[in-house]
């Protein structure tokens, strides 16, 4: 998988939001989910490239998706 760009995790979670997940809950990590996938969001600023890359699988978007998304 192509590499992300590096974000904030702010901008993460804006993008998951327009997707139709919801904070769970916050604590060291951002849990959100939209009723059947959790994703877990590091509070790091900027977001490893790699990590983001595993996020956006797990929501089932592409790289190319993702970006469009930003």
């Amino acid at each position: 998988m192509p590499k992300l760009p590096g974000i904030r995790q702010r901008d993460a979670v804006r993008v998951f939001e327009k997707l139709g997940y919801r904070i769970a809950r916050e604590s060291g990590h951002i849990i959100m989910t939209n009723g059947k996938t959790r994703l877990v969001i590091p509070r790091h600023n900027p977001i490893n490239a790699m990590t983001m890359g595993s996020i956006a699988k797990d929501a089932g978007l592409t790289p190319e998706q993702f970006r469009a998304l930003l």
